[in-house]
């Protein structure tokens, strides 16, 4: 009897430790942490792929969420990634984004991509082909059709994205949104964005200085899905955004920033007819300088939209940039700033006007005396810290999984908003097209309006445009589409 009641008490022993044991396993790990603790299974762990100047500070932003984690760096240029190195001790360093992947892939979640415009869709796409969430530098790609794979590919493998345009996470655009939805301006018919940019050299020939390739920098490696050519100075960090092989030009630096909010809107979506004007550089007297190579020193490109909030009114909207701005409305008074000086945005309806500044801050309605007669409630939920909180909002969503959270400007927005712009470039490629016309040349693209074809992605009334939708890739450097 007493050897029976001896097990009887181990089996109960045994049965209560298992219990308890239970119980403290499920104890959430913030708990066992203490307050602010943040368990290692409720960060997210990011790779930046391009990690100075914006891919710095975009870090930077993530690294303010204490749910973020940066875990690996990778950049060409290890003058460039100084910074990022010193401000993240613990994060591995690599070269080569291929090599990273290939070895890291199981230990990261999340990607930050910063590069030049030009190898941002190699880079993202294959990222998303792993199933990481995915941050990527405005504009989202270089090519009309680089922008439509990046969209289509992050609703397919389900992955949370973010463009790097923080001003659509400003209040001031959705400000803009509920007063066009209260019907406070009408039906808007024109839309003029514009921008100082560029502030880099455009309209000029390529170098032909030769110069040495530092030795913190892989050339090759920062070329990558462009054509091979010989290191010239001045071309990096900063200037390779306006030649057409690297970057977008003014259109594609600041386009996301100021088209965004009438984007927003206006519920835009793709733009049916694009034209444009080009400003020029002339070499001597009655001589046009002719530089394919490099994005042009001015342009005014407009666009066609038929947005399903408007069936019946289509929308044109105005892209001016190189200083060009359009005429001040007359409810402006003489010493009111148009825009913030250097860029901004005129919505004009056809029951009033509104304005905004960069990134949609400062939105007005036009006179500014209307401002005190108007009182439209919010209905459209703001993010908290508005632009730095931009990237608060990815890390939260990300960790939350696809579809869980609502996000400024993943890329079934940010997707079609890119491909409207790099129409309006197709349109700039178009006009400096030249063929042989016996002792000159011919321009056969310029002073039309081309026709676009949104789903087939293709301008159907002058085909030699259409080389500009898609370009061809270094090999060994294409698009595992």
């Amino acid at each position: 009897m007493k050897k029976q009641e001896n097990n009887t008490s181990r089996r109960d022993f045994v049965k209560t430790a298992a219990v308890a044991a239970a119980a403290f396993t499920i104890v959430p790990r913030h708990v066992l942490g203490g307050p602010g603790f943040i368990a290692p299974s409720d960060k997210l762990l990011i790779a930046g792929v391009g990690v100075g100047g914006k891919g710095q500070s975009d870090l930077t932003g993530f690294a303010r969420n204490p749910k973020a984690e940066v875990a690996f760096l990778c950049d060409v240029d290890d003058r460039r990634a100084a910074a990022s190195v010193k401000n993240f001790p613990k994060a591995k360093y690599y070269r080569d984004w291929r090599e990273m992947f290939d070895k890291e892939h199981r230990n990261f979640d999340a990607v930050s991509v910063s590069t030049p415009d030009h190898n941002h869709a190699i880079i993202t796409l294959a990222a998303i082909q792993k199933k990481k969430h995915v941050y990527v530098q405005k504009p989202l790609t270089h090519d009309i059709y680089e922008a439509r794979v990046l969209t289509e590919a992050a609703k397919k493998y389900k992955v949370v994205t973010q463009m790097g345009n923080q001003g659509s996470s400003s209040d001031g655009s959705r400000k803009l949104t509920e007063w066009y939805n209260a019907g406070i301006i009408g039906d808007v018919h024109t839309v003029y964005c514009w921008t100082d940019r560029p502030v880099w050299p455009q309209g000029i020939p390529w170098p032909t200085t030769k110069a040495e390739v530092p030795k913190e920098l892989d050339w090759n490696l920062w070329l990558g899905t462009a054509p091979y050519t010989e290191y010239v100075n001045k071309l990096i960090p900063f200037n390779w955004r306006g030649w057409w092989d690297y970057g977008t030009g003014g259109i594609g630096d600041m386009g996301c920033h100021l088209v965004d909010a009438p984007f927003r809107t206006l519920g835009l979506t793709y733009p049916t007819e694009v034209e444009c004007s080009v400003g020029s550089v002339y070499v001597d007297e009655f001589k046009r300088g002719y530089f394919p190579e490099s994005c042009p020193p001015s342009s005014h490109v407009i666009m066609t939209f038929n947005p399903e909030k408007q069936k019946n009114t289509p929308i044109r909207l105005h892209w001016m940039d190189g200083g060009i701005q359009p005429e001040r409305p007359a409810e402006l008074g003489a010493d009111e700033r148009f825009g913030d000086g250097g860029n901004g945005v005129l919505f004009v309806g056809t029951k009033g006007k509104m304005l905004c500044d960069t990134y949609g801050r400062n939105a007005r309605l036009l006179p500014l005396s209307r401002m005190d007669d108007v009182d439209v409630p919010e209905t459209l939920a703001r993010v908290p810290e508005q632009e730095a909180g931009h990237y608060t909002q990815w890390v939260d969503a990300a960790i939350a999984g696809y579809g869980k959270m609502e996000l400024s400007s993943d890329f079934a927005v940010a997707g079609p908003l890119t491909e409207s712009l790099l129409i309006g470039n197709l349109a700039l490629r178009a006009f400096d097209l030249r063929v042989p016309n016996g002792n000159s040349f011919r321009y056969p693209g310029r002073y039309k309006k081309l026709l676009w074809d949104s789903p087939n992605m293709k301008v159907t009334n002058f085909d030699e445009a259409n080389q500009f939708v898609k370009r061809k890739y270094r090999d060994g450097w294409e698009l595992n589409v």
